[in-house]
């Protein structure tokens, strides 16, 4: 048999193995997450009703913090003065409300806490390097474009739907200060990717007579954000992604961030 025979036939072996191996029939590694669909922007979710009133979140006073616990090491993140939005509530059936919370990460200010031997966490300090990996990793550091940059500091809440714990109907309630429980539900944008998410949420009505003056809207308990599925990883720079995994980093830096939310809106 000439050595082009054998070859040929070699490769009529393998074509069949070959074929079985497709980049379409690989199986997703084990435990991966899957990235959530992408989004530039969010919208209300729905229409105000025609009772609802309109009311402006108060940017100064705003407040987003985030943290990230791990074995090793905790980092904390903290956004003050940094949410816009605004809020349409029907103060006669507070679940047909709707709004739009929209914050922007360019003033983040990172801090860390390492642990000791006996696994106890020290004081918080602002490490630079530290700001500088969580811009990179997000994409909003100095070497990104200007246009991706605005965009992936843009992290936004959609208000889909609103159950409420107790008394729905804020008129059928008395005094200066009304206080419901809600339990929000909608669209989370973060790093271009959304994905669902339920809040629970405290809901503080200021009160002039029977005037509303402001809503203060707390979280009651932070929710918690998966890194992985925004697309937030490791990178060395702007498109440039780093060795090292989240899964290689998960004893020092945790995969997930719980995130708190308090902003008042005024008429």
């Amino acid at each position: 048999m000439s050595p082009t025979t054998k070859w040929l036939s070699a490769a009529a072996l393998l074509l069949p193995l070959a074929a079985g191996c497709t980049d379409n029939d690989a199986k997703p590694e084990k435990g991966a997450v899957t990235i959530a669909p992408s989004a530039t922007a969010l919208a209300p979710a729905k229409a105000p009703t025609m009772d609802a009133k309109k009311l402006s979140i108060d940017k100064a006073s705003s407040k987003v913090d985030f943290a990230m616990e791990a074995p090793q090491e905790k980092i904390v993140g903290h956004v003050p003065g940094s949410a816009t939005g605004d809020l349409q509530i029907d103060f006669m059936d507070l679940t047909k409300s709707t709004g739009l919370v929209t914050v922007d990460l360019s003033g983040m200010e990172v801090y860390q806490a390492k642990a000791d031997k006996d696994g106890k966490f020290g004081a918080e300090t602002k490490v630079d390097k530290q700001n500088e990996h969580a811009r990179t990793w997000l994409e909003i550091s100095p070497d990104a474009p200007a246009d991706k940059r605005a965009e992936n500091s843009k992290v936004q809440f959609s208000i889909k739907s609103i159950e409420a714990t107790g008394e729905k109907d804020l008129t059928k309630l008395t005094g200066a200060e009304r206080k419901v429980a809600l339990k929000v539900t909608g669209d989370f944008l973060l790093h271009q990717h959304k994905v669902e998410k339920v809040l629970d949420v405290e809901a503080t009505f200021k009160m002039d007579g029977d005037k509303p003056v402001s809503v203060e809207l707390k979280t009651v308990k932070p929710f918690a954000v998966g890194l992985a599925e925004h697309d937030v990883k490791p990178r060395d720079a702007f498109g440039k992604f780093a060795l090292k995994t989240l899964d290689v980093l998960a004893p020092k830096v945790a995969k997930d961030a719980s995130v708190s939310l308090d902003v008042t809106a005024h008429p």
